[in-house]
């Protein structure tokens, strides 16, 4: 009788530890946008699970085209991942339809990164979503294709001598062309664009007040530029985004385009390449899009504070200095004020740095989607010639004004 208490009481005792277990198991789901789970970003997650018995991560890798999608398709029927990397300019829809949760960024961490960056996922004073991958942009140029234009290879001070220097090379250096232009339905398309509003002191929308300011005499005088730069730049822009731009540079088909600071080691090493700020606009100065890519952490998994709690460990420290380090990224945080001083002292690097405070924040809708097909509606009717600039600019914005 003795012997089955102590039995039944065992049991009892295994079931309830078994059920505690069971309770106290966190299964959490994350999906990074891109082509690969980076070896810094799975150490990270490692190390958690480790410090954190009984929480189990499963880390996807879905490519950029489908991934975000993907993500905001399973939040809006109630089956959210965890957290996940993506464009910063999905951050204020995911935000207005309650699907991600804000983040605790400390203070004395808000401090570390660069100026400028958490710009690009604040909302209504709120921060949405861990800053992970930052970018700027400057203008690529091909030496030895400007020598034979007879141009010298210095950096441009102004659109007029960036035009000039691009129909050298087009009326001179049989086919070459002289800068590449992003045209294609894509998001660097839009890109592009703002590199050239923001370098002429244009605006889209104000993010203080929500109000679309993207009709201005700035995005005219942009708009006329970029349409106008179609003339010395290669056959039908708009089959052509920016990564396509940069295989063109590598055929020697063009002789300029503006990219991010990965681009010097993805251009044939042969090339005698030189990179410079992007030049003003006759009612700017040189400026750039900042555009970060971040993790967010959704809403309704029951399980956000952990999820935070992990994001919080990928963004900072080494993932995140490998991540800048390792993918030429302009460095997200201000890494000598941490203790860690990666090697971006040479010219080329403090360009890209530089430029942060003369750059613009990718603008946050609601409806990012529709914003870019706006956006990239009102460019491509503009280098095929289909209305005035004007015309184009006041029917963008007034369109605008639905998605903001």
């Amino acid at each position: 009788m003795k012997f089955s208490f102590i039995n039944s009481l065992l049991t009892t005792l295994i079931i309830s530890f078994f059920s505690l277990s069971q309770a106290m198991a966190v299964d959490m789901h994350g999906v990074m946008c891109g082509s690969e789970i980076r070896p810094a970003d799975q150490k990270v997650i490692d190390e958690f699970m480790n410090d954190n018995p009984g929480v189990n991560v499963t880390l996807e890798a879905v490519p950029w085209g489908t991934c975000q999608d993907k993500v905001i398709n399973l939040a809006v029927a109630g089956d959210p991942v965890s957290f996940s990397y993506i464009g910063s300019r999905t951050l204020k829809g995911l935000a207005e339809n309650n699907l991600i949760v804000p983040v605790d960024i400390p203070s004395s961490q808000q401090r570390m990164y660069q100026d400028g960056v958490l710009d690009t996922v604040t909302y209504k004073g709120k921060i949405w979503g861990y800053p992970h991958a930052f970018s700027t942009k400057a203008l690529f140029m091909n030496c030895d294709l400007l020598a034979k234009a007879g141009v010298r290879c210095d950096g441009p001070r102004t659109w007029d001598e960036l035009y000039s220097m691009a129909e050298a090379v087009t009326n001179n250096v049989p086919g070459v062309s002289g800068i590449g232009l992003a045209g294609k339905d894509f998001d660097n398309t839009m890109h592009q664009f703002l590199n050239y509003l923001y370098s002429n002191g244009g605006q889209v929308i104000d993010p203080d007040t929500n109000e679309i300011t993207l009709n201005s005499p700035n995005t005219i005088e942009t708009l006329e530029f970029y349409a106008k730069l179609a003339n010395v730049s290669q056959e039908g822009p708009l089959a052509w985004e920016r990564s396509q731009l940069r295989e063109l540079l590598n055929d020697e088909k063009i002789a300029m385009y503006i990219d991010g600071p990965w681009g010097r080691g993805q251009h044939k090493e042969e090339l005698n390449m030189k990179t410079v700020r992007i030049p003003a606009g006759p009612s700017g100065s040189r400026g750039t899009l900042l555009i970060t890519d971040s993790v967010a952490v959704f809403n309704g998994t029951g399980h956000e504070e952990m999820a935070s709690k992990l994001v919080a460990q990928l963004c900072s420290g080494e993932a995140q200095y490998d991540l800048d380090t390792s993918w030429g990224l302009t460095p997200i945080m201000k890494y000598p004020e941490i203790g860690r001083v990666p090697p971006l002292n040479e010219d080329y690097w403090m360009m890209f740095i530089k430029a942060i405070k003369d750059g613009g924040p990718e603008p946050l809708f609601v409806d990012y989607k529709a914003f870019q097909s706006v956006m990239n509606s009102m460019i491509q009717g503009a280098i095929l010639g289909e209305g005035d600039a004007a015309d184009l600019v006041e029917e963008a914005a007034e369109e605008l004004e639905e998605y903001k």
